[in-house]
Formats: structure tokens, sequence, C-alpha cells
């Protein structure tokens, strides 16, 4: 395999360092431009196995609104996240909604719940 380089941000505190990531594949072989190792850590997910949150709303039923925002409880595979958001898109949930209620156990297998971001009460 040919080795490859990819520019990136990093994202994982507030400097922002501009990576660039030297790999063959999925396998990263140097990592420059980082200030700190946080953004060693980072290019290497980042290439093998890119992962992100979910942030979006589901339908309330009887509820004070008609959406309640959700989250995933930690980061899923990017390549999850639009099938994620299909179910749950076919989501709805009945008032009281309390917050960090589970909306989606495992989601698609991942091992990560989608959670309530909010409490909401009962029109």
């Amino acid at each position: 395999m040919a080795e490859e380089t990819t520019k990136l941000i990093c994202i994982t505190c507030p400097v922002g360092c501009e990576l660039t990531v030297t790999h063959e594949g999925k396998k990263v072989l140097k990592v420059e431009g980082n200030q700190c190792k946080l953004g060693i850590e980072y290019a290497k997910q980042e290439i093998s196995e890119p992962r992100r949150m979910i942030i979006t709303t589901v339908r309330v039923k009887g509820g004070f609104h008609p959406l309640v925002p959700v989250r995933s409880a930690e980061p899923v595979p990017k390549e999850k996240i639009f099938p994620i958001l299909k179910e749950l898109r076919k989501v709805e949930l009945e008032a009281p909604i309390e917050m960090h209620q589970v909306v989606l156990e495992n989601a698609l297998g991942t091992g990560v719940d989608v959670v309530t971001s909010r409490s909401l009460p009962a029109s």
C-alpha cells in the first residue's frame, strides 16, 4: 500500500493544531504539527476509525414541546451516523421525559446509547 499524506486540524484542545499525517491505509506512520501528545492520538483515531457525537431531536407525544434534544452518550463510528439518525426518526417518546433518559439503547450495535439532553414535562 502506498504512503499517503492527510491534513487534519486537531479538535482535542483549543489550540487547533494543523496536523500532517503520513499513513499507509489506516496505519499511521508519522504525525507532524502537533503541540501536544493529544494530537498524535487524535490523528491515529481519525485515520483508523473516525468517530463523532450525534446531536439531534426526536418527537414527543403529549409534551410541552413537540421535540426533545438527544445526543449520543459517546462518539460513534462516522459511518454509523446516518443509519442511527434514520432509526431516531422512527422514535416518538411519551411525555414526561427525564434528562439522560435512554432513547436508543446500543445504537446499531455500537455499544453507545442515545440519551435525552433535557427533561420535558407533559403539556
